[in-house]
């Protein structure tokens, strides 16, 4: 039996692994990300394989794929679908990792604007609980 990191370090991409959470990451120049593409797929297409042969599932209704740069160039990164088994994930433009939402921008706006959101909702609730 050959543990999950073993299989992640093959592909060249970093990742995190939690307890029952697994991500992985990957930085390239913006004339090889389709090969960042391709080693992203074929890194999940091994650990899809993996989880089925240790009787574990993938999620892919949890599965979240987000592709960062500038805003100036989000247009260059590609907007298909990424493979995993029979189902097929979409690039998100917000992903939440440990309670914080990143944008595919880095900007931390949707963050903000979140956490604003969720402050204001408890400041009518004080303020109901005053009157």
């Amino acid at each position: 039996m050959r543990y999950i990191n073993l299989h992640l370090l093959t592909y060249l991409l970093t990742y995190l692994l939690y307890a029952d959470d697994t991500q992985i990451y990957g930085s390239t120049r913006y004339s090889a990300v389709n090969d960042l593409e391709r080693r992203l797929s074929a890194c999940i297409d091994d650990v899809y394989s993996w989880m089925q042969s240790n009787r574990l599932q993938l999620n892919t209704n949890k599965t979240e794929l987000l592709w960062c740069t500038t805003t100036r160039r989000q247009h260059l990164l590609p907007r298909s679908a990424l493979r995993i088994g029979a189902d097929a994930v979409t690039p998100s433009t917000t992903v939440r990792d440990l309670g914080i939402f990143i944008d595919a921008d880095l900007s931390m706006r949707s963050h903000v604007q979140r956490t604003v959101a969720g402050c204001f909702a408890v400041l009518r609730q004080l303020r109901s609980i005053r009157r």
